[in-house]
């Protein structure tokens, strides 16, 4: 009777436990991260009879969690990788929707400032045409202002979110930390799985991985976890706080890094991917930067060229053209780490040659080397002053020493950084500084062109200087005035260019000997409208990506390829949305509690906790009547 009594006992404890875990996975069927336990019973070691062996009963081996080590794995992937590119496409819509709005975009602005230009051509002497001229050249400049602001707007968003980012990081490294201590001790002391404390230390790792792309490495029972390229943020019982800077060469761009003894040593904004900190960091890098970059080289090469031609130019009051924009310089800083004391300084000598990279540049201790960083080509150097992609970089003041690195961002600035010049509607330079004229006493057929300024600026000193030319037959001539040398003798060949001081003209036809040509100041040319139609003609002009553009279709390249990368973004997260989905339905098939199989396992348990009961019943009988037949 006692062995039954036993046996009885046994599957009572372990119906119990299987009313229980079943109970348990009901009420956990909502619950982030829970994997369905099970109970795996075993058959206790039998007694051995002269009869044979004989069934002592069941014990519970364990309660088994059902986890799939690479299931989970690709949920967590999964789950990483669309918070990185829903992070990505987020930010980049913002971006696209500024610059292609078709009345806060460039485009217009471009538009009234080039039909300024035309109307002040068509009029140059209406102050009215003036007066509208300058009022677009300051619409344009607020105009790319204001889409500068906007970049900039979002790149203090993307500062203050990696800044919350790594405090929700560091906080979930914590706790993880804790449940490591918490399950090794509590399995240590049972020997058993601690189902529910793992499920939401793997639950933590998820929601880790969500704001950034971490491994996994297990230790015993503990896991450590680490971020970017093997940096640590969780060793067993311990966790490692990540913090946040400012860039060793751009105070205004925060970066991450692991918090050590002597400060917090950054971390490469490209070994942190994955997670909504990957997506803002790519955002960053990938989008932002070269949007900025491009809008700043349009605004650069507009105001250089613009002011490069106006300066050729001669105002209302008779005066030559100064700037009619204010440029933005070109943007280099040193390193913080730096331990020589050098200060660069950088220039612009070819609009067309700029590009909208930045540039690292580097001293070894022999040599200057020169990064672009859109594409990793290297110059290099054995001094400065040197020249790279339209910029002159120098040394500016004090000595660098080995190994101490700059950032050279040379159209960063440009939006940000345009102004106007001028404000005073009769200092547009619409007229041409010089004018050309034929004796008049001239009794051959020889023509004089209009002639025109040189480029680049500034103009010869002598520019305005009268300079007679004299033919001495039909096939030479003399040349008298300031600045000429008075050359004579000097070969006619008819159409051909004739430079002196700055400018340059033809004579066409056939003169005869005495003829005379001058060229001389543009005095009174109120009317004149020839360095007007220059600057206009900027509009259709190739003058930026070494001449492959212009500012309206630069500008359409910037809307269009921050279109393309939007809607490919898009496409991307959608995609691992669908992939992300599959592997959640994958997991869940295996881990997830099914209601309905639940429901059937409590009525199981039900009946085998009533049957062990009955047997325990039986057993009870059997032994009272044993007692009763022995009184």
């Amino acid at each position: 009777m006692a062995g039954l009594l036993g046996i009885g006992i046994t599957g009572l404890q372990a119906a119990q436990l299987g009313l229980s875990t079943a109970s348990h996975n009901i009420v956990n069927a909502a619950t982030p991260g829970y994997s369905r336990q099970e109970v795996v019973q075993a058959t206790l070691p039998p007694q051995a009879t002269g009869n044979g062996f004989i069934g002592q009963g069941t014990a519970v081996e364990t309660i088994r969690r059902q986890f799939d080590e690479f299931l989970n794995r690709e949920v967590v992937i999964g789950e990483s990788q669309s918070a990185a590119l829903a992070a990505f496409h987020a930010q980049i819509t913002r971006v696209d929707d500024l610059l292609a709005d078709p009345n806060a975009g460039l485009a217009p602005a471009l538009q009234s400032f080039f039909n300024g230009l035309h109307d002040v051509a068509n009029e140059p002497g209406s102050v009215v045409a003036r007066s509208a001229l300058v009022s677009a050249g300051e619409g344009l400049v607020s105009r790319f202002r204001l889409i500068d602001q906007r970049l900039s707007e979002l790149r203090a968003s993307v500062n203050g979110e990696i800044v919350s980012t790594v405090a929700g990081i560091n906080t979930f490294a914590a706790e993880i930390a804790r449940l490591n201590e918490r399950i090794v001790v509590a399995e240590s002391a049972v020997e058993q799985p601690a189902n529910d404390l793992r499920d939401r230390r793997d639950q933590l790792v998820l929601e880790l991985n969500r704001l950034v792309g971490a491994s996994v490495t297990q230790q015993g029972g503990a896991y450590n976890v680490f971020v970017g390229n093997g940096v640590p943020v969780v060793i067993g019982a311990q966790s490692f706080a990540l913090g946040t800077l400012a860039s060793p060469t751009d105070p205004g761009r925060t970066v991450v890094g692991i918090v050590t003894p002597g400060g917090v040593t950054q971390i490469p904004d490209d070994s942190l991917q994955g997670g909504s900190l990957g997506g803002v960091i790519a955002f960053r890098g990938q989008s932002l930067d070269s949007t900025q970059n491009a809008l700043g080289r349009i605004a650069i090469v507009l105001a250089g060229t613009v002011n490069e031609q106006h300066a050729l130019g001669q105002d209302l009051a008779g005066a030559l053209g100064g700037a009619f924009f204010g440029v933005a310089p070109a943007s280099v800083a040193g390193s913080n780490g730096n331990t020589g004391n050098a200060q660069l300084a950088a220039a612009f000598t070819d609009y067309g040659a700029l590009t909208t990279s930045d540039y690292r540049i580097l001293y070894d201790g022999a040599a200057w080397t020169v990064t672009r960083l859109s594409d990793g080509a290297q110059q290099s150097f054995a001094a400065l002053p040197a020249t790279v992609d339209g910029v002159a970089i120098s040394i500016a003041s004090g000595a660098a020493n080995a190994n101490d690195q700059f950032l050279l961002r040379p159209t960063a600035l440009g939006a940000s950084g345009i102004a106007m010049a001028i404000s005073d509607p009769a200092r547009v330079a619409a007229a041409a500084p010089i004018r050309t004229a034929a004796g008049a006493a001239n009794t051959g057929a020889a023509t004089i062109s209009a002639g025109a300024v040189n480029a680049p600026p500034p103009p010869d000193a002598n520019l305005t200087q009268t300079v007679t030319i004299t033919f001495t037959g039909p096939g030479t001539f003399n040349v008298t005035g300031v600045g000429t040398g008075n050359p004579a003798g000097v070969a006619y060949t008819p159409g051909a260019g004739i430079t002196y001081n700055g400018w340059t003209m033809a004579i066409a036809g056939t003169p005869a000997a005495g003829d005379t040509f001058t060229v001389s100041a543009n005095t009174g040319g109120v009317s004149d409208s020839r360095n007007a139609l220059l600057l206009a003609a900027l509009q259709s002009r190739g003058t930026i990506a070494g001449g492959t553009a212009t500012f309206q279709s630069a500008y359409g390249q910037l809307v269009s390829r921050v279109g393309d990368d939007t809607r490919g973004a898009g496409i991307r997260a959608d995609a691992q949305q669908a992939f992300l989905a599959q592997a959640q339905a994958a997991r869940e098939s295996y881990s997830g509690v099914n209601l309905d199989e639940e429901a059937a396992n409590l009525v199981r348990y039900q009946q085998a906790y009533q049957a062990a009961a009955r047997a325990i019943q039986v057993g009870s009988r059997l032994f009272d009547e044993l007692l009763d037949l022995s009184r």
